[in-house]
């Protein structure tokens, strides 16, 4: 081989090799590193939509207050400056005088208010809706943190699996080289060794970038400054078969989804059992004193009197009955979105238990190939060193060790997700 082919070869080998230095280097480093508990919890603690599920629970509470003030005791005070062009006399006394002051307290209680009573247990109901709600979202967060989590293991895998393909292509390139400055081996082997080693050099910058916007996606759901990283390989216990939809085993607690569609319904169902009390009357005790000053001829200083105020309906053109509709509608709605989750959920746990073993099975598989694979790439580089096999038989074998390792690596991800998808659809995440 000429000098100047061999420097060309080389230099290009060595651009090769910083640049990929380069790329690594230029990637930013992980701004934190967690184990999956740790970016559960991060991201149920920082996540935006923690705080505004937070947010609406806070605003059920006042609305619950809101409702109890309306029917507990009112006061209101008054105070009135009235100021006559003249005063108004009679007989040389002063009947009305001309600047008068009036000041009066109103005190008011509910003595008897059934639909006021009922719009409070209906906050309250919505009270309760609300922290369900929070818990789904929380859920839902975990999801995306365990989802993002699970990605960059199985990005990071692939990496690894590229990577390896990298190596094997580049002693083969290597002894392709040293064949040809021997005069035993071709240009064109060597050609065809270093196009592999080019190849997988590619793939691994594509799996690079795979795992770093996973980094990235994981960052932005646990609100970090920059990519997060994983730092172990969750293991999830399969539950056991039976018990209750929505249950691990036979005493797993409800999903969060299940209860919060159950607790809409039961308020849906108060809200319509409670439109019959708005037909009921309402009592309240009003008592009113009130102080004028100056005093007045045909009015005392001080006086007070005291009410019973009674709002009776009698005709509203089929207002009420027409709430009554809406409302059975709104239950109605409720217990079909219940209904369909139960469905969806027990799915869920079927379909996610059927993945798991298939997975286990599809895994055992791809493994096997994988070692066979690997096996065989051992075998033809032993034989192209004999002479016996060709150079793209080397090549077709390193191909499909790289695809073999793949594989493994995409099975290994199907059946953790497999995993957690069981666990979530039984409702044991998180």
């Amino acid at each position: 081989m000429p000098v100047n082919s061999r420097l060309i070869a080389a230099a290009l080998c060595v651009a090769a090799v910083a640049t990929a230095t380069r790329a690594q280097a230029q990637t930013p480093e992980p701004v934190a590193r967690l184990t999956f508990r740790e970016a559960i919890d991060r991201a149920i603690a920082r996540n935006p939509s923690s705080a505004v599920a937070a947010a609406s629970i806070l605003r059920a509470a006042a609305l619950v207050d809101q409702s109890r003030s309306r029917t507990g005791l009112q006061v209101n005070g008054n105070v009135t400056s009235t100021t006559l062009n003249r005063s108004v006399r009679f007989e040389e006394t002063t009947v009305i005088p001309r600047t008068s002051v009036l000041a009066s307290l109103d005190v008011r209680y509910s003595l008897y208010a059934p639909a006021a009573w009922a719009q409070r247990v209906q906050a309250q109901d919505q009270a309760g809706v609300a922290e369900l709600s929070a818990a789904e979202t929380r859920r839902q967060t975990a999801l995306a943190a365990a989802d993002a989590y699970l990605t960059i293991i199985a990005r990071r895998r692939v990496v690894e699996a590229n990577v390896r393909a990298r190596d094997a292509a580049r002693a083969h390139a290597e002894q392709a080289r040293e064949l040809e400055n021997r005069g035993t081996g071709s240009r064109l082997n060597r050609l065809r060794a270093e196009q592999e080693l080019s190849i997988d050099e590619g793939l691994i910058e594509s799996a690079r970038l795979g795992l770093y916007r996973a980094m990235e996606a994981l960052g932005v759901i646990v609100v970090a400054d920059g990519p997060v990283d994983a730092t172990e390989e969750p293991v999830f216990e399969v539950p056991p078969p039976g018990g209750p939809v929505g249950g691990a085993g036979t005493a797993g607690p409800l999903r969060t989804d299940l209860q919060l569609f159950a607790a809409q319904e039961r308020a849906a169902e108060r809200v319509l059992t409670n439109n019959r009390k708005s037909y009921l009357p309402s009592l309240q005790g009003v008592f009113q004193p009130q102080s004028t000053y100056p005093a007045q001829l045909f009015q005392p200083r001080n006086l007070w009197r005291a009410l019973l105020v009674a709002d009776i309906p009698i005709f509203d053109n089929g207002v009420r009955a027409a709430e009554a509709r809406v409302r059975r509608a709104a239950v109605d709605t409720a217990k079909a979105q219940l209904t369909a989750q139960t469905t969806v959920v027990a799915s869920e746990e079927r379909a996610s238990r059927e993945a798991v073993a298939s997975a286990e099975r599809e895994l055992t598989s791809v493994r096997a190939a994988a070692s066979q694979a690997q096996e065989v790439v051992t075998i033809v580089n032993v034989s192209f060193r004999a002479g016996a096999a060709t150079n793209i038989e080397v090549i077709d074998a390193e191909r499909r060790a790289r695809d073999a390792d793949t594989s493994v690596a995409v099975a290994e991800d199907t059946l953790r997700r497999a995993k957690f998808d069981l666990l979530n659809a039984v409702g044991r995440f998180p």
